[in-house]
């Protein structure tokens, strides 16, 4: 039978550590669908650093992605925003569901987190799209979703409502969030060149759990034009608002562009 050595005493140090104000000098929270293959890995490349962290909770959802099961997410909202950092303040919020925020609204949704972290900048992505967009000061542009025309419906009706004329919409007719997130980024690339109108001056590519971050460079090289994505969007949005205006043109012609007031 092995022997244990006698334990060694426990000292306590009288003398304390010199504390940070904070780990990270900013805090970008991302609520993330329990379904998200994608949003948190854009984000962990796109926003995190050793100045940046992000940190994420999933709320529960349910596919097919229909408008119904969509606004089924809006009661998770404040419950997952609270399960980020509690009682500690956040610089910036990203709720990652393009479809779901047309669905519920950019006003809900931020009344939603607010209940739980007051007073912090939200993001939804089709609101960064919008900025994205504006930033370029284009107003005549297309839209490629994954999704099916019912739920694509809400997202031509945003846009159009914030003043965007829609020379062309196409969707892929996917209700899986899942296998949206397996479309490869090549044929995202092939599919703007299939869907871009010629009298387009942008596209913008909805849904966060698409890989399309990766495929802005070959977009943009393919049809000519600037192309703002969910991801891209939304995760340039959070760093502008965390005061980083660093060029980081490897993401996109959206990522030399500041953040407009």
């Amino acid at each position: 039978m092995k022997v244990m050595k006698p334990l060694p005493d426990i000292r306590l140090e009288t003398a304390r550590p010199t504390l940070d104000p904070r780990p990270l000098q900013k805090r970008v929270g991302l609520i993330a669908l329990a379904t998200d293959h994608t949003s948190e890995v854009d984000f962990r490349r796109m926003v995190a650093s050793e100045r940046i962290g992000v940190y994420v909770a999933r709320i529960p959802y349910a596919n097919p992605t229909t408008p119904e099961n969509l606004r089924k997410m809006q009661p998770s909202l404040s419950a997952g925003a609270a399960l980020i950092l509690p009682d500690e303040p956040l610089d910036a919020v990203c709720y990652s569901c393009t479809s779901a925020s047309v669905v519920i609204g950019d006003a809900e949704i931020e009344a939603a987190i607010h209940a739980a972290k007051p007073g912090v900048p939200v993001v939804t992505p089709p609101m960064a799209g919008m900025r994205g967009l504006n930033a370029f000061g284009v107003k005549r542009i297309s839209i490629l979703t994954p999704y099916t025309v019912e739920t694509s419906r809400p997202m031509a009706a945003y846009f159009a409502s914030h003043g965007f004329d829609i020379q062309s919409f196409s969707c892929l007719g996917f209700e899986d969030d899942r296998e949206m997130a397996r479309i490869t980024p090549a044929s995202l690339v092939e599919m703007a060149r299939k869907v871009m109108h010629p009298q387009a001056d942008a596209l913008f590519v909805s849904c966060t759990a698409l890989r399309a971050a990766l495929a802005v460079p070959g977009m943009e090289e393919a049809i000519g034009r600037p192309v703002v994505t969910s991801n891209q969007a939304s995760a340039w949005n959070c760093l502008r608002l965390c005061g980083d205006d660093t060029p980081r043109p490897e993401f996109g012609r959206l990522w030399t562009k500041p953040l407009a007031a």
